[in-house]
């Protein structure tokens, strides 16, 4: 499969000269399965230059994985052009709640006064998937999603296909302020989803002390994902969900930190980035 990163910042956007590098477009993840499947993570900004690159002939039938519906993974889901082709079948997977379906939660953010056009207007090719836990097949792929921690309902996925895998767990506080050295891996949150995969985009928004004034907020430190992706034995760390204060510059120290952490093991982590391609 082949990973392409249009989005990695977290919370906010932070276009700007001291974020070029790295980007500043919310999360948004184009997934490109051996049979050809696209599918998508996340529909923050970074899914309006995904939908340019589509144009003008998008697959007939895409699938959009939320893993949560926080505004920085959803702001760009009303730009992203196939949705209103009316031949194009979107398939939109999410976490509902208690009260309200998906299809009702968007639709909060998807009509007037929030946005210009209504829900409604493209209802014939939008079919909606409530809370994907569990495994289903997907093209050539088994998707597996589970809850984690974080602020409201929210998942993490984990995709496999022709003994390859990848975890995506943009939005994760694993630690919440404890040794995650001292626990056992079946209690600690995302473990299922990130183990032994061959490649994790993990949620790395706090320097340690942003982290401890910040306790609860639903991130992690970079302490916190190296450590997380060191028990879940991953092949590699992509450093994800980059916080809107810190510039390129901030960026490359967390880095540094993160491989220091790391302890000369192959693979050291990597900076997630607009633009950057995995092959996986």
């Amino acid at each position: 499969m082949k990973v392409k990163i249009w989005g990695c910042r977290g919370s906010l956007p932070a276009p700007g000269p001291e974020t070029v590098k790295y980007g500043g477009n919310t999360s948004c993840l184009e997934v490109r399965l051996d049979d050809g499947t696209l599918v998508v993570f996340d529909a923050g900004t970074g899914i309006r230059r995904l939908s340019r690159a589509l144009d003008p002939d998008p697959p007939s039938t895409i699938h959009v994985f939320l893993t949560h519906l926080h505004l920085d993974h959803l702001l760009g889901l009303g730009f992203f052009r196939p949705m209103w082709k009316p031949d194009c079948k979107l398939h939109i997977w999410g976490p509902s709640s208690a009260m309200r379906t998906l299809r009702q939660l968007i639709e909060r953010y998807l009509s007037p006064p929030f946005f210009p056009l209504q829900l409604g207007d493209v209802a014939e090719s939008l079919e909606f998937h409530d809370n994907p836990f569990g495994e289903c097949s997907l093209g050539s792929a088994t998707i597996t999603g589970e809850f984690v921690t974080h602020q409201g309902p929210t998942v993490g996925y984990r995709i496999e296909e022709n003994g390859r895998s990848f975890a995506y767990i943009p939005d994760h506080e694993p630690a919440r302020d404890v040794d995650l050295q001292r626990r056992s891996p079946e209690w600690i949150s995302g473990f299922g989803i990130a183990q032994g995969v061959d490649v994790l985009l993990h949620d790395s928004q706090y320097s340690e002390e942003e982290y401890n004034q910040r306790i609860g907020w639903g991130h992690s430190s970079i302490h916190h994902a190296v450590s997380f992706a060191q028990i879940a034995k991953v092949g590699q760390l992509v450093m994800f969900h980059h916080d809107p204060e810190h510039s390129d510059d901030e960026l490359e120290l967390l880095l540094k930190l993160a491989v220091e952490q790391w302890g000369g093991a192959a693979n050291p982590p990597i900076l997630g980035y607009e633009g950057m391609e995995l092959q996986i």
